[in-house]
């Protein structure tokens, strides 16, 4: 009788789970490196800094009605600032956009008192006044491809003769007429230029649309599509081209969001003085500019945030308001002006470095 053997059935052992691998581009960075990456890190540190310096060195800063003035100086720069971050995103400047506040701000006040009219017309024409100068900016470095530098230096040079030549021919003086008493001024008055009252503090309407404005330009950037085409463009717009971003489009429409805010920014001008002088304006494009740089926006373009500039504007109120507060000459606002914009562009480089590197 044979017996058959049979063999019995290997038992395998699985592996101990190890370390599992992972390269450098699947791994999860740390947070603080994270944070590094983001443009407007350094430059709430740096408005963090200056709140706390003048804190110390300017105690009138701590009143409520001191902040609240503080606040107003920041808005009316930070309502430019954030189309002209946007712009600078996009890849583009835009020098005329000081001259163009006061452009619309002389427009809308000259047809209504010249021509009689509702102040609501004369804020109208000056909406369209403002549009069709982003437009020509925006159209002219499209189709031409000159650099925008040159194209809006050379629309910075036309309207600011046109404000002042235009202004002497209709009022025979350098500044419009006193329109408070014109149908529609109130209610133009109370959208524009009102306060409302915080605590006991009388807060200018303006900081509420700023705030409004950032928030909804951050949406805009990082939630929709023509945020993307923004950054696409900016980066390299033959690029963006090949993959089907509308290009021209873009371009021109960052440019009339510039002459938006101009628009907006001259009818709070207007309805806060009741009338304008023609020479004014000239400079404010550098600190447009020099806000939205601070913000951790590149010269470059197709990098940003909304929110870095809004950081930027704040700085640009707690300084300017804060020499006055400490007894200070106001002369040296400039020169702390330089020393920002400096301090700035070196932090923006040694964190995106940083952030590289590691």
């Amino acid at each position: 009788m044979s017996m058959t053997q049979h063999a019995e059935p290997a038992v395998t052992t699985p592996p101990a789970p190890g370390r599992k691998e992972s390269d450098g581009r699947t791994a999860q960075r740390p947070l603080a490196l994270r944070l590094l990456a983001r443009p407007e890190v350094g430059v709430f540190l740096g408005a963090a800094a200056v709140y706390v310096f003048f804190l110390i060195a300017a105690p009138p800063v701590r009143d409520g009605s001191s902040m609240a003035t503080v606040l107003y100086q920041a808005s009316t720069l930070g309502i430019m600032t954030l189309p002209v971050a946007l712009l600078m995103i996009g890849g583009e400047f835009d020098l005329s956009s000081g001259v163009a506040v006061l452009t619309s701000a002389l427009t809308a006040s000259m047809t209504t008192y010249q021509l009689t009219l509702n102040v609501w017309m004369g804020v109208i024409v000056a909406l369209i006044v403002s549009l069709a100068v982003g437009f020509f900016n925006g159209w002219m470095v499209v189709k031409t491809g000159l650099p925008s530098f040159l194209v809006t230096l050379g629309t910075f040079l036309i309207l600011q003769g046109a404000n002042l030549a235009v202004t002497k021919l209709v009022t025979t003086n350098v500044a419009t007429d006193d329109i408070s008493d014109m149908d529609g001024f109130d209610q133009a008055k109370k959208i524009f230029a009102s306060s409302f009252d915080i605590g006991g503090v009388q807060v200018k309407i303006t900081v509420f649309y700023w705030l409004v404005f950032a928030a909804l330009a951050t949406w805009v950037l990082l939630r929709t599509k023509y945020g993307n085409w923004i950054f696409a463009v900016g980066g390299n717009k033959e690029s963006a081209r090949a993959v089907g971003v509308p290009v021209t489009f873009t371009k021109i429409s960052l440019f009339m969001l510039v002459g938006l805010g101009a628009w907006f920014v001259g009818m709070h001008q207007l309805f806060t003085f009741n009338t304008v002088q023609s020479g004014e304006g000239v400079g404010q494009e550098l600190i447009y500019i020099a806000g939205a740089v601070i913000g951790g926006c590149l010269l470059t373009g197709g990098y940003g945030s909304a929110i870095g500039p809004v950081f930027g504007a704040f700085m640009f109120g707690m300084v300017n308001q804060g020499i006055v507060f400490a007894g200070w000459n106001p002369d040296w606002f400039k020169a702390f002006l330089g020393v920002m914009l400096l301090g700035a562009v070196l932090i923006n480089l040694w964190v995106r470095q940083s952030a590289t590197r590691r």
